[in-house]
């Protein structure tokens, strides 16, 4: 994920026709993510997690392998197909938390999404370390090595995956079909609306802000060295703090951290929006790590304490779909409004947006305690 971050835009920038079109293979990866998240879960609720987690690895690779031929032949139609497949597969590994979750006991939870999200510590460090390696691998064509590395760290990851034992899904009695359909009604539950609202904004203004940050700051005078820098300890900010998310949630509750994680992406926000220093890059991008974290580690736990074990594979489905929705509208938006109106104005829209999703939270759980 970090090196695509920095391969979305950069790569976008090289070979898109116009700038404003530069953010569009990572827009098309959350687009993919979009329609990839459901047709996902319902897989691994009728084939199992492995199964699932190995045809993500396949697309990751068949992905990282055409991104690698567009930088070749210079064709931003296949940087664009190529962010389809890899956006398909990230969509598929977001089911790692929802397998975590499902093999301790209920009241652990939490610390099993939270310490699997710890994972993201390595790719924080290693990925930004591998672009800088692999970039010019293939020279003179530029990043198309780091495209072939996404690839290769993808083959290696499905070794030990090989080796991961995952229960068996229980078989479904007969008649059980209808039960599935019905499972769409979760959504009427409040407590499942407030787990996916939260989740989705969570994503969404991470990737708002976080898609347009190597441009921005290229447009700002910074090498791209720096830029890759604020995207590492934006990475480090998501993940870290997963050592104790899960434990926080066991001590406070999982809708007080999931709301403290929207406070602070409106810092983080606040932020970007104060300057355009290296400062504010980097302490927005890591305070938006953070909240991401507390805000989506948050939701994910809600979602799982609330829904049953017949609704897991269509509610999550349903969750990351519309996380998904919202973060291909979000990565569209962001390149429209860095390329026309520029950062700041993209940070004073994320501020707004917050402060709508916060209200409805905060106003509810008063009227909670209330009652």
């Amino acid at each position: 994920m970090p090196m695509l971050i920095i391969l979305g835009g950069l790569a976008g920038l090289t070979l898109a026709p116009t700038t404003t079109l530069a953010t569009l293979p990572a827009s098309l990866q959350a687009l993919a993510g979009l329609f990839a998240a459901a047709p996902f879960s319902l897989l691994m609720g009728r084939f199992g997690r492995k199964t699932g987690f190995f045809v993500g690895g396949g697309l990751a690779i068949i992905g990282a392998l055409i991104g690698t031929w567009a930088l070749i032949l210079a064709s931003f139609i296949l940087l664009c197909l190529a962010h389809l497949a890899l956006g398909a597969a990230l969509a598929c590994f977001q089911y790692f938390r929802f397998a975590a979750a499902e093999v301790v006991r209920s009241e652990w939870q939490p610390v099993a999404i939270s310490l699997m999200l710890t994972s993201g510590l390595v790719a924080a460090f290693v990925g930004p370390q591998v672009f800088v390696m692999a970039k010019d691998a293939l020279a003179p064509i530029p990043l198309a090595g780091a495209y072939a590395a996404i690839g290769m760290l993808s083959l290696i990851g499905l070794v030990p995956l090989a080796f991961v034992t995952i229960p068996a899904i229980k078989p479904r009695p007969r008649g059980t079909t209808s039960r599935r359909f019905a499972a769409f009604s979760v959504l009427k539950q409040r407590q499942v609306r407030t787990a996916v609202g939260i989740g989705a904004i969570s994503q969404g203004i991470m990737v708002f802000l976080m898609i347009p940050t190597p441009l921005a700051m290229i447009g700002c005078g910074f090498s791209e060295t720096i830029a890759g820098d604020v995207i590492r300890w934006h990475v480090v900010a998501m993940f870290a703090p997963s050592f104790f998310t899960g434990f926080l949630i066991k001590r406070f509750g999982t809708k007080r951290i999931a709301t403290t994680g929207l406070i602070l992406l409106i810092m983080a926000a606040l932020i970007a929006a104060g300057g355009l220093s290296s400062a504010n890059f980097y302490g927005s991008l890591i305070l938006l790590g953070v909240g991401w974290n507390f805000g989506f580690i948050g939701a994910t736990t809600m979602l799982a304490n609330v829904v049953s074990e017949d609704e897991k594979s269509v509610a999550q489905g349903l969750n990351d779909t519309i996380i998904a929705l919202v973060s291909t509208l979000c990565a569209f938006a962001a390149g429209v409004i860095v390329a026309g109106f520029g950062w700041q104005v993209l940070a004073f829209v994320a501020v707004t947006i917050l402060v709508l999703t916060l209200c409805p939270v905060v106003f509810e759980k008063r009227q909670t305690v209330r009652q």
